[in-house]
């Protein structure tokens, strides 16, 4: 592409969007908190390793084209994704299952690496175990208490909050939000109820390590700390996560490191992803629509996942939808016949080469994306370069559709299922969904029956209900 554009990104620390400048125009360093590996990993947890994962891909893409090394193009892109393997819900689920707690974190964890793969996302550079870095642990908890910002009491260290003038700077809550969002446990160790663990006493069938302080584990917040600082230093660039970590893990985590190490940031942006709901409802495994990527991608192959979370802006509410998952599947169909005839692999000069009048037209869908990742307007230019090729069949719009494609990562389409199959698919669920409304007026569950029904006319499809009680449905176009 001709120029490099600013790269701009919304900062949840100051509230604004901002033009990104690297601490190190050498090496551009972003950590983004990863699974706890306890379970499978659900759809939601899938947003921030998608979007995230974009946002990798455009970094080094800029850092070819020299965006901030003077043109040189040897800029290094750092990315860290960590894995917790020490918590207290690993410990139960261990126990649970009967299995030993290394057992159920390398099973979930490698069904976790599998996942992500079949959603076409890189591998990050490091993916750090929390187990790993007890020691880094240990020594950010030290220091804390040198500096009077932590406090040992019956076998715990705690954080002591009032010790941070500005402590609650990232998610500006009053006390009282704060204390409800910690979900306060009451202790007589404790000197305030807003402070936290960083160490606690393991019992003999608990996880543990030696320290200063007696056997025992990390506190959540503290481990993602120790492993930034470890692989990416005591300052760097960015730090990503759900927007459910804003309060409290990721306060908690500024807090730690800024107060261990006396700087006045951890990281100079954060940058959150919104909530994900599943058919206009939050998740939920009591309403029987929590779903796993694991599961999902079953009936769905993982580039249809990939776009159809991209077409929501990542910083807005998504409504994960069978319907929307519809659209995406014949979006990508679209495309891949479109490009049919082209390679698609990671972003380099080839296509660039291939195709010199292609550039100018896709400029456009680079500097959208530089801004902020504006995924919904990057894919409204893939729209309208396939349908700029289909009036005149000119190759420039085709060679535009395969550079923004790369961009967002879609390296290499994967084989979608034949439209026959893809239609199976469909039915099955429908059959499922208006048996499940049959079952609902039997039992005279009218608010059940007509969400049903109108969760069926949000995917296109039409039910008409016979005299003899049965239903029959179809697709309306």
């Amino acid at each position: 592409m001709s120029s490099t554009p600013p790269l701009k990104l919304y900062n949840t620390l100051t509230r604004g969007k901002e033009a990104f400048v690297p601490l190190d125009p050498s090496n551009v360093r972003m950590y983004v908190c990863g699974p706890t590996v306890y379970d499978f990993a659900h759809i939601g947890n899938a947003r921030p390793i998608i979007v995230f994962d974009v946002l990798y891909r455009l970094l080094r893409h800029l850092a070819k084209q020299g965006a901030w090394d003077g043109g040189k193009g040897e800029t290094k892109v750092t990315y860290v994704r960590n894995i917790t393997d020490v918590d207290d819900k690993i410990n139960a689920r261990a126990a649970e299952r009967g299995i030993s707690i290394r057992e159920l974190t390398e099973e979930t964890n490698e069904v976790f690496q599998a996942d992500v793969k079949a959603l076409n996302c890189l591998e990050p550079d490091v993916q750090p175990r929390a187990t790993e870095h007890i020691a880094q642990m240990i020594a950010i908890i030290e220091r804390l208490i040198a500096s009077g910002h932590a406090y040992a009491a019956d076998g715990h260290v705690l954080f002591d909050v009032p010790s941070m003038k500005d402590y609650g700077r990232l998610s500006r809550r009053s006390l009282d939000e704060m204390i409800a969002g910690a979900r306060v446990d009451v202790a007589p160790y404790k000197r305030g109820d807003m402070d936290f663990v960083l160490w606690k006493p393991s019992k003999d069938s608990e996880p543990g390590w030696e320290s200063p302080w007696g056997r025992g584990r990390p506190g959540w917040h503290i481990e993602c700390s120790a492993m930034s600082w470890k692989h990416l230093g005591e300052v760097f660039d960015i730090h990503g996560g759900g927007i459910d970590l804003v309060f409290p893990h990721h306060e908690n985590e500024i807090a730690q490191t800024r107060c261990a190490f006396g700087h006045d940031v951890m990281a100079n942006v954060w940058m959150h992803n919104g909530f994900l709901q599943v058919e206009g409802e939050k998740m939920s495994k009591s309403l029987g629509n929590f779903v796993t990527i694991h599961e999902l991608l079953r009936d769905w192959p993982g580039d249809v996942i990939r776009l159809n979370m991209l077409k929501t802006h990542y910083r807005q509410p998504i409504d994960w939808t069978l319907r929307g998952l519809q659209e995406s599947y014949e979006n990508l169909s679209t495309w891949r016949q479109t490009i049919d005839d082209l390679d698609l692999r990671e972003f380099d000069n080839a296509l660039a080469q291939r195709f010199p009048a292609a550039i100018e037209i896709a400029e456009p869908i680079l500097n959208v994306l530089a801004d902020d990742l504006n995924t919904p307007s990057t894919i409204a230019f893939l729209h309208l370069c396939t349908k700029s090729f289909a009036k005149g069949g000119d190759r420039k719009f085709q060679g535009a559709l395969a550079l923004g494609l790369s961009l967002l990562g879609f390296s290499a389409f994967q084989n979608l299922p034949a439209d026959s199959d893809l239609a199976d698919n469909l039915k099955c669920k429908v059959d499922v969904m208006v048996a499940t409304r049959l079952a609902a007026r039997a039992a005279k569950n009218w608010a059940e029956s007509d969400r049903i029904r109108d969760e069926l006319a949000a995917m296109g499809v039409a039910l008409k209900d016979n005299k003899d009680g049965t239903t029959t449905w179809e697709v309306k176009r």
